[in-house]
Formats: C-alpha cells, structure tokens, sequence
C-alpha cells in the first residue's frame, strides 16, 4: 500500500469533512437537468450497495475474502429476507492508486486465481450484481492499449453482470485526448448494462463526459467514523458528526454521500443507516462500506429491517421534501400522496418534543384517518389520527426518529400497547418479534397483522392465543430503575491537582484502547455465534496485512514473534511525547523475570539502547523500578514488517531484527502494570518466568503504547465533582465526561475515583490516538467526551468525577457529567408467530 496524501488523494473520499453547519462545499453538476445516457434518472429507486473499503485497503481484495464476504450477505438475505442490489471492490481488485491494473496480470491472477466467475455466481444466487472500483483512463497510448481497456471494462458488464463502476482520481485523472475513449467505452458498456451507475470522484470530465456519469462526492466526504467523521462537540456517542449531516442540494439524489461505515464506533450505527437511507435516499440507499460483520448477533435483525422497509417502499422515498423549522434540523419527509416517511433528529443533550401535524404539511395530501407508527429507533404503533391532527413525538438525544404516516392500510406487522423491533418476517419462515417494555413493566399488547393471518403466537415458547384476539397481558422481567436513565449528573468544579492525579492519568492510559478501531469494534461487540460472520470476521482480521501492520495489542501476548504491537501509522510515528509501553496483565502475577523481544528497523540507524528502564507495580500508585537488558539469543532472527511501497498502492515486507530483552524482579515483588518509556518502535512479546518456567498470562490482559509517560504529561487544572448513582440504575447505562471547550490534543483526561479506586475510560469521542488499518483517528483540540460503562460495582455508590488538565488546556473548559443508556434499557420477550 502506498502511503496516502493529506489532501485529498483517498480512495473512497477525503480526509478532509464539511463542518455540519456548512453549506455542501462540492455543487452539483450543472446539467443536473440534463438527459443523461443509462435508464438512471433522479426518480430511479435507490439500490442498496456495499463497498469494500476498510475490508481491504489499496492492495485490494482477494477471491477469497470476496467469497467469505458474499456468503455473509447470502446469509443476511436468506435468513432474514435482506436485499443487497451492489456489491462493489474498492480500490486495489485491478486499478490502485496510481495504477492502471489489467486482468491478465499476474497481479490480478494472484488475487482472483478464477477471475470473477465465481464470485458473479454467488452474487447472482440471492440478486446481487457486482461494481468496481477504478481510474477513468488507463487507455494507454496505442490503439491496440486503448481497445484492451475497453474491452475489459466491456467484459465486466456482458460477461459478469458488473452494474456500477466509481472512478476515482485517486487512481489518475482522465487526460483530455482521452475524454472521447471514456465516453465511447461507457456508451459501450450500457449497451449490456443499460441501468449502469458511475460515480465521479474527483474527476476532471469535459461537459460531454459528465453526461456519462450518475453522480458526484456530496461533501467529498468520508464516513470513516473519528478518522474522517468526527463529533463537532461532545455527545454521546462518537457518531453525532455523522448524524449533524446536511442535505444535498435541492434534495438532489444523483449524488453519493459515502455511505454508512461499520467499522470503528459502530454504536449508534442505525441512525446513521436511517438518516442515510430514508433522510437523504440517494440513487444508492441503504449504503455500507467498512466491515458490518463486526455488528454483534443482535444487531444483524435491525440492519435488515432497515434494508427491507427501505426496499419495499423504494418507490416511493424518491420524491421529497424539507419540512419546517419547527421539526428540526434538516427534518425530511418522503413518499406520495398517501403514505409518508418522517426523519427527525436531536443534536442536543436533552430529549425534544416535536409536533408532527398529519396532513399537508408533511406532504400528506390524501385525507383520511391517519395511522401513525414509528419505526426508529424502536417500533411502535403511535396510533390513528383524524387527518391535520397534531401529535407530538420524542425525539431523544442525539439520536434519529422515522416515522410513517399513512392513509391507506399498511401490511407490515405491528404490536399495539408495546414496543417492539421486528426480528424476522420472510416467507415460509416463523414471524419473530422482540416485545419491549421497561424493567419491571406490564402491557397489554395485540398483534397487528394486517391482511395476513396466523394460526399460533408463542411469547418465550408458551402459547398465548390471546395475543392474536382482543390482547393479553404481559408481563417484563427486572427491576424498575430508580432514576430517568438519561439526565445530567453534576457540572464539575475547578480543584487544585488532586495528590493522585498520576494514579488517574494512567488509570486511562491503561484502560483505553491505542490497537486498531476494528478490534475495538471486536472488543465491543463480542463473540459471533453465527459461522457466516465468524468466518468473515476470520477472513479479514487473519489476514497477513492486517497481523503484519502490528495493530493489536494481543500479539504481545500470543508467543508469536512475527507479530507485534506498533508505534507507527505507516512512515508516521504515533507515539505522544515518546510513548510509554503499558501492561495490565489483568491479575497479579508472581514472577522472577519479565522478558520482552522487540522489532528494530536496521535502515534507520537509530541506536540499540544499553538497557531500558522500566516499572512495575500491583497498583497505579507505587511502582518498583526494573531494567531491561539485552539478551543474546543462540541465533538471530529477522521479521518481515509490513511497509508501504509506490508500486499501485501495495505493501513491501521489509526485515526487522528481533530483539531480546530481560528484567529480573526483586525478590518478594509482585507484578501486574508494567510501565517503559519511551516505547519500543515495535514490541513482539511480552512475557513473565518463575523458576525457569513461562507463566500463562491471561487472556484479559490488555496493552497501549502511544500515550505519554506521566512525567510529560503532568497535570497543571483539574476539575471534580461528586457524583452518587443509584442502587438499581437502569441497564446498559454509562457515564459521559463531556468537556466542553478548548483542551488542547491530548490535553485533558478523565478519570474516576471510587473507595480507593482509580477507574479509566474505555472510550472516548473522538477516539483515542491508535494504531490503524487504514488512516489514523483525528486528534481535535476541544469538546472530548469520556464514556465509562457504570458496573454492578459502582451501584449505590459515590463516586468522584475527576478531569485532569495538562499543558495547554484552557482554563475556562467547562466539564460536565451525564448518565445514558445505550442500548435503550427494554426488557425483551421473543413472540413467534405461525
């Protein structure tokens, strides 16, 4: 892979993001109005796509991976009636960066061993065509190369059903004497492919040639989430930047907006998905790029809901329009006269009431008793309105609502007097739904089934017929909270720098995360019991350049020497102030030698160090000094180091010398943090001994190495306050540290302190420095939110909310702490329906 530049050279889109507030800083084309080539026009349905960006990066995919990956959405579509319309390759499958690819090179062969034959097969077995990523030249500059381009591109509609291409000039631009051969070749390639999209990135087209293009980058903006999309002030949650996105132009659909990434922070991802498929619509709707297999199990049955209410009203949701001032910002409503789709959205920290009035003002123009039903972010069944009635609607924080509002019977399932999310409703498969109602909660509920009959309901595998008829009661299991699961807790207050402010500073150092933004989503999201999604979960992170980019804090821990964790993000040395290599190893351990092997660069003449001081401790409080020294092994060994290269966007390996090094342990001195400052560049094992023999170390121990030592980073202001939490606070909850203002990068850290304790935070919004994939998170100077999870041990308890300032923070920084829950705090039970 060849090393990206800071303007705007990315294969999917830019680094750089439009502010929120700001008008869309890309127009739309100027013959917007004009006949286009190809049946897609602005009232075409929207076809749902993937793209393979962050699956793969400029090395591109393989034949493998792909056929994983499509198995995965085979899955999502025979099990729960998902539609795919596109599955697109980003960059690297033929064409790279600064590289025009060819399907009878070598290259490509070593990727796609059988081409694309396979692949278009599977993808065709539950209706789904492919699309490619590319350069819009790559004509050459003889007759016979010109005629060889064609034809390859001619290939992928005719031979393998392709229906989208995206040209990028990331890959190169169009040179003008070849403008012709770019129009020929795609009026060639609707010849087999009539309903072909093409996407410009980027692209310096001649007037006649934009006439060959679908759309246009809105924003040339990335959603990449914290790397290209970040939070403009602090929220709940690290997606509110994508969630504070405008409109396009004129409510314009022949344009794409980079979709939905479900790849890093993927809470909150199905408002996202909403806003993205039923605010904007775009000609490819719903749109997801990234990896979405790291979703956990119960997450899969929202994405296709949202798929399928999509697909089945695509015909509908391309008409339009802004709704007024008064339901928020950019509030959109979509459909025809009888049946119309509301988004909303809340950008603020307190829940806001919103009047919806069913009637023309929201484009409803056919008159009749009204059926009003929310969609998201739970489903319910408002009710039936007369006509221009006026029904408020709650609109939580940060977060989006869809609505429906409909003159005409709707035949999708519904539950009247709960909540609920449809979990599966596809032919000749059992109806599963989730009821949901607060802990410790009783509701009278009634199936809606529209037009369709059922013979049974089952609620938790018992038979409650009653369900079916005039309703029953119901019961939810739990124990109601003790307090509104959203509110404000306490404004914190300027301190003096608290004696323990290092035991808090490392409390977070030591707790947050510096590996990859995917294992993070991994970490998050747990386990998959399902084989589609392990094994395409397997397929990526197993893969060679993901282990070799040294991006996961577990290789220390796996007696492997070819991996390891790294400092770096390509050429760029990510370390704050030198870095400092922590461990937790998650228990304490008794030990008489620490041992670490590390990886050194012989290109870069830096020199060995003599030895390493270091530190270790059973608490963040006391620390006992040790020093590593080297260790000559019996023979020297050399690892490959994954490194970027100009050659098309590719990865060289280039040898690292592996690098022995041990501490001995004082006698009678336990073990758990380790500390060493500065960082190793690249660090490949980390391991504890006792009496010749190698402990286990378990498997929670965890590892960062990009903050600073403490000793450059100590605290000048703090901020406190004393917050106390209920016995029974209400389930998934979690503390949000917002600290409003100006801090400076890396300038102000949260921390708790509970009987004694020091608690760090797992998360944060943007997200902590890391080591990455694909492109490093942003490091803003301001407006940082700390989130902890709240424990069963924290119940009941006072707990002190501590935020440490370093050099540079300002002053007049306002902190202030919040209590909310995500997912919403329902208790669930399973109706099936047959």
């Amino acid at each position: 892979m060849i090393k990206r530049l800071p303007s705007t050279l990315f294969a999917c889109g830019t680094l750089c993001m439009a502010a929120p507030d700001s008008p869309a800083n890309t127009p739309a084309p100027s013959d917007t109005g004009a006949p286009r080539h190809g049946t897609i026009t602005e009232k075409t349905p929207s076809i749902p796509q993937y793209f393979t960006w962050i699956n793969n990066t400029n090395e591109g995919a393989t034949e493998e991976q792909t056929l994983v990956n499509l198995r995965f959405f085979k899955w999502l579509h025979d099990e729960f009636g998902m539609r795919l319309g596109i599955y697109a390759f980003d960059a690297g499958a033929i064409d790279s960066q600064q590289y025009y690819g060819r399907m009878d090179s070598e290259r490509f062969r070593k990727q796609f061993p059988d081409g694309f034959k396979e692949i278009a097969e599977l993808a065709r077995s539950f209706d789904c065509r492919l699309g490619m990523w590319g350069g819009p030249d790559g004509f050459g500059d003889m007759p016979q190369e010109e005629a060889a381009r064609t034809e390859m591109l001619l290939s992928l509609c005719r031979d393998y059903g392709f229906q989208l291409f995206k040209f990028d000039s990331v890959c190169g631009q169009l040179r003008d004497h070849k403008q012709q051969a770019f129009m020929n070749t795609m009026t060639g390639c609707r010849q087999h492919a009539p309903d072909l999209v093409v996407l410009n990135h980027r692209l310096n087209l001649s007037e006649d040639a934009k006439r060959h293009v679908t759309t246009y980058l809105w924003e040339g903006a990335e959603t990449y989430i914290d790397v290209h999309m970040i939070n403009q002030g602090t929220a709940t949650h690290n997606r509110a930047g994508a969630l504070a996105r405008g409109l396009p132009p004129g409510l314009g659909r022949l344009t794409e907006d980079c979709g939905v990434c479900l790849s890093s922070c993927l809470d909150f991802w199905e408002d996202d998905l909403v806003l993205q498929a039923f605010n904007r619509s775009l000609i490819l709707a719903p749109e997801l790029y990234g990896n979405p297999w790291l979703l956990r199990d119960d997450e899969f049955p929202k994405l296709a809901r949202l798929f399928n209410l999509h697909f089945r009203n695509r015909g509908i949701l391309v008409e339009g329009m802004t709704l007024p001032a008064s339901y928020g910002k950019h509030a959109v409503a979509r459909g025809d006269a009888r049946t119309r789709f509301i988004t909303l959205r809340n950008l603020g920290w307190n829940p806001i009431k919103i009047n919806v009035r069913l009637g023309g003002e929201i484009g409803l123009t056919s008159k009749g008793r009204v059926e009003l039903r929310q969609y998201h972010p739970s489903e319910q069944m408002l009710g039936t309105f007369e006509y221009g009635d006026s029904v408020p609607v709650t609109v939580d924080s940060f977060r989006a609502c869809l609505l429906m509002a409909t003159v005409k019977p709707c035949e999708e399932i519904g539950v009247i007097g709960c909540r609920y999310e449809i979990v599966r409703d596809t032919p000749d498969k059992p109806v599963k739904v989730k009821l949901l109602g607060s802990p410790g909660t009783t509701s009278k509920v009634k199936l809606h089934s529209g037009s369709r009959p059922f013979r049974e309901a089952r609620v938790n595998g018992r038979s409650i017929p009653g369900v079916l008829g005039e309703g029953v009661e119901i019961s939810f299991p739990g124990t109601k909270a003790d307090a509104s699961p959203h509110r404000k807790l306490a404004d914190l207050q300027p301190v003096p720098v608290p004696a323990d402010a290092e035991a808090l500073y490392e409390a977070t150092c030591f707790t947050a995360p510096n590996d990859a933004l995917e294992v993070q989503s991994l970490r998050r999201s747990g386990p998959s019991n399902i084989t589609p999604v392990k094994e395409a979960r397997d397929a990526f992170l197993n893969q060679a350049l993901f282990w070799r980019r040294g991006i996961w804090d577990k290789y220390l821990f796996d007696r492997r020497d070819e991996t390891f964790l790294s400092t770096f993000v390509y050429e760029s040395d990510k370390r704050i102030a030198g870095g400092c290599l922590r461990v937790d190893l998650g228990t304490t351990l008794e030990a008489d030698t620490f041992r670490i092997r590390t990886l050194h660069d012989p290109r870069n003449g830096k020199p060995i160090p003599a030895e390493m001081p270091a530190e270790i401790g059973t608490t963040l409080d006391k620390w006992h000094p040790v020093v590593f020294k080297p260790v000559e092994p019996a023979t020297c060994q050399r690892i490959a180091v994954a490194e970027i290269t100009k050659n098309g966007g590719q990865h060289e390996l280039h040898d690292h010398d592996l690098r022995h090094w041990e501490a001995k342990v004082p006698e009678g001195t336990a073990c758990r943090y380790l500390r060493l400052a500065p960082a190793p560049d690249r660090t490949a094992e980390v391991g504890l001994w006792r009496k010749g023999k190698q402990l286990e170390i378990p498997a929670t121990s965890r590892a960062t190495a990009l903050f600073a030592p403490y000793d450059k980073a100590r605290a000048e202001l703090a901020w406190q306050a004393k917050v106390s939490l209920p016995s029974h606070p209400a389930p998934n909850s979690y503390l949000c540290v917002a600290l409003n203002g100006e801090h400076g990068r890396s300038g102000a850290y949260a921390a708790l302190r509970m009987d004694g304790q020091w608690i760090g935070a797992p998360q944060r919004a943007v997200s902590y420095p890391a080591v990455v994939f694909e492109y490093p998170p942003r490091s803003p100077s301001s407006n940082f939110t700390y989130f902890f999870p709240v424990t069963q041990e924290m119940h009941g308890r006072n707990i002190e909310v501590v935020v440490l300032g370093l050099e540079g923070c300002d002053p007049a920084l306002k902190p202030e702490v919040w209590t909310t829950t995500y997912p919403h705090p329902y208790e669930s039970l399973e109706m099936v329906l047959e």
